[in-house]
């Protein structure tokens, strides 16, 4: 597994090696010895989640708050997004500032976001499967969000805004600054 580290503390942008041949391709998408020696770090990762979209979905800015908070590998099954993450760590010279990052099926890349930060990607594709590891359990109660086009988050969307598609919780989440003095 190749392992990229960005300019944010553990977010760490993973690409597996694949083996391809006449029959097609075959890669381990995650091992947790190759995962732990490659990058430092030692998730447990607890729950499996997995949905698919449409083209134009936006889906988050989420994260979930407290002993709640999740640590989240990210990919692709199907067609591709462009990856979004905020640092909401204070303590981070990174505080509020986002990166971004095509997943696709055919490229395999993976996400590593550490606890603490907001999460959510853009469907670029007709259809998209997209498919994550976290560490802890969803819980309704830490749910939070934060609105995907805060201008102050500077995220380079490649939509015109009335090609989104959000849900209506989506829709209501507060600008970056109205969620940090409720944090």
């Amino acid at each position: 597994m190749e392992i990229q580290h960005t300019n944010f503390e553990g977010l760490i942008v993973c690409r597996p090696e694949v083996y391809k041949d006449n029959r097609g391709y075959f890669f381990e998408s995650f091992n947790r010895n190759t995962f732990e020696k490659t990058t430092g770090l030692t998730p447990d990762f607890v729950q499996d989640n997995q949905s698919r979209s449409t083209f134009g979905v936006v889906r988050g800015l989420h994260f979930q708050t407290g002993v709640m908070a999740q640590a989240k590998l990210v990919r692709v099954l199907e067609g591709e997004v462009l990856d979004v993450v905020v640092d909401l760590r204070k303590d981070q010279p990174t505080f509020g500032q986002s990166f971004q990052i095509m997943l696709t099926a055919a490229n395999r890349t993976q996400l590593f976001i550490p606890r603490g930060f907001a999460h959510g990607f853009l469907t670029l594709s007709e259809t998209a499967t997209f498919f994550y590891k976290c560490d802890n359990y969803y819980d309704n109660q830490s749910e939070r969000g934060l609105y995907f086009n805060d201008p102050s988050l500077n995220i380079n969307w490649p939509l015109e805004e009335e090609d989104f598609v959000l849900s209506e919780k989506d829709k209501q989440y507060p600008n970056f600054e109205t969620l940090i003095a409720a944090l």
